[in-house]
């Protein structure tokens, strides 16, 4: 602290000024907190993506890394160094290293002159880019004809593409659909970077090629349904999305319903995976559709349409504790709500329990909900109604109690099964790639748009869920099928199948 103070300046005017600019940066930060807390407790939690809460915090670290570039004296900037090197970290050792030296060029010692000799080195290592680069693959096919008989032309067959007759490769294909749905770029952006490099693709052009490979991954997003439908343990969600509708002159909004299987929490040995269904609609006889079949616990939020599966002996809801406590925490921080407040506090001491038993086995989950959960609960209810007992029942503070009660069985059947979550986190991220790309595509351009829409989008998400590389993936699979991969393997082409080995270590 001593040498701290000793490093500030003793002039006052400049003292006022970094005082000024301390105070400026940390009403900055602390909106930015009240911002994320907003996001992360308050109502527009699920429409709001996460990327645009980082902005600010972008534009404050931008700030104040511009203010070291200004800094003249070299102390300054060499601890600004030091520090950089300590926070960077260390680069991946699979990207390829391109070598240089930069030696002295005069090898003789200054003082006697004798030969130097090489006593160590310092290695430094930056990451460099090289920008995307376009290429043409050219395909050559000799054709041979017999000098006897000259009658036989001998040439080998062509090689299977994806796009009968297009330009690009399997790859370039990828790189289009993850571009748009993974990235979240417009076809007519991607023309226009594509533009840049010289190369004239029209939008439509994109566009056909998207449809095509869609169509051929179709089969594997209906397995992806299949594997929700065989689970035991699933969350469910839906999100608009916007479809033009030409007899009408304007748009009409449709749904993507996703569905998606997270056993890591539990440990679970099943694959992660996420599925997006479009339907026209927002009715219960949708899930109904796409669940066919389907046996076990749905875990949702507060949305009536789910309650058709309920009434299948089949399926059980269980309801998400994130919306509850977004209700009490909407009243608590407008003002004094000393009722909302307790509320929060109960609730929060059931997510503090959460928080010590995730990653342990559904028995062990299930002990220490019984032991520690279940009074906590068991106290809440009646002291909810006693208190909705005692307050106007038109108040917002009424309504979210009697949101509460009304489901509370689905919110306490995560005490009697160590696999459900308390809240359908897994789902709700799933839709926020969803929702951003809805942001910068506005619409779907027709109901087969938005199928092609759920289709990638669920191959990609699930990708993302497996630590695999949507565009290697895209890629090498969409290549495959362009090689007429049999459909009795599509087990081969799910993207958990192309998940890295995960490393254990040998225990002596």
């Amino acid at each position: 602290m001593a040498q701290a103070i000793e490093k500030l300046p003793d002039d006052p005017n400049e003292l006022k000024a970094m005082l000024l600019a301390e105070r400026a940066r940390n009403e900055r930060l602390v909106q930015i907190i009240k911002e994320m807390q907003r996001h992360r407790f308050g109502r527009r939690a699920e429409t709001l993506p996460e990327d645009q809460m980082l902005l600010a915090l972008e534009e404050v670290e931008q700030t104040e890394a511009a203010a070291e570039a200004e800094a003249s004296s070299a102390p300054e900037r060499e601890k600004a160094a030091r520090r950089r090197r300590t926070n960077r970290g260390a680069l991946p050792g699979h990207l390829p290293r391109v070598e240089s030296v930069v030696d002295i060029e005069d090898k003789v010692c200054p003082c006697c002159r004798g030969l130097l000799h090489q006593i160590g080195e310092d290695v430094s290592e930056r990451l460099d880019v090289v920008p995307a680069q376009f290429r043409v693959l050219v395909t050559r096919r000799p054709k041979y004809a017999c000098r006897a008989c000259e009658s036989a032309v001998v040439q080998a067959s062509a090689p299977a593409r994806l796009i009968e007759g297009g330009l690009p490769t399997e790859a370039t294909v990828a790189h289009v659909l993850v571009s748009k749905y993974a990235d979240h770029l417009p076809l007519y952006r991607q023309a226009q970077i594509y533009a840049r490099q010289g190369i004239a693709l029209d939008r439509s052009t994109l566009a056909d090629w998207v449809g095509r490979a869609a169509w051929h991954l179709r089969p594997l997003h209906e397995r992806l349904l299949e594997h929700i439908r065989a689970s035991t343990k699933i969350f469910a969600d839906e999100t608009r999305a916007p479809v033009l509708d030409p007899g009408r002159g304007r748009t009409k909004t449709g749904q993507l319903w996703a569905y998606a299987r997270d056993d890591r929490p539990w440990g679970g040995a099943d694959p992660p995976l996420a599925v997006y269904v479009y339907a026209q609609n927002r009715k219960a006889e949708q899930p109904l559709a796409h669940l066919a079949g389907f046996a076990g616990v749905v875990q949702v939020d507060g949305y009536v349409g789910y309650r058709a599966l309920a009434q299948k002996n089949s399926v059980s809801l269980a309801f998400c504790w994130s919306h509850v406590r977004r209700r009490f925490y909407e009243l608590a921080a407008a003002g004094p709500a000393p009722i909302a407040s307790e509320a929060l506090s109960r609730i929060g001491a059931l997510y503090a329990v959460e928080s010590d038993i995730r990653g342990q086995n559904p028995d062990d989950r299930r002990a220490a909900r019984q032991e520690k959960s279940r009074p906590i609960l068991d106290v809440l209810k009646p002291w909810l109604r006693e208190k909705l007992a005692i307050i106007s029942q038109k108040t917002k503070l009424a309504e979210a109690i009697r949101y509460a009660l009304s489901r509370w069985d689905g919110l306490t059947r995560f005490l009697d099964d160590g696999r459900i979550e308390i809240e359908p986190n897994i789902v709700e991220r799933a839709i926020r790639p969803i929702a951003l790309n809805r942001k910068n595509a506005l619409f779907a351009g027709s109901d087969g748009g938005a199928e092609n829409w759920a289709v990638v989008a669920s191959l990609i998400e699930t990708c993302k869920l497996n630590g695999v590389d949507p565009q290697a993936y895209m890629a090498d699979v969409l290549l495959k099928i362009a090689n007429g991969h049999l459909a009795s393997k599509l087990a081969e082409l799910m993207p958990w199948a192309f998940a890295p080995p995960v490393e254990t270590t040998d225990v002596a």
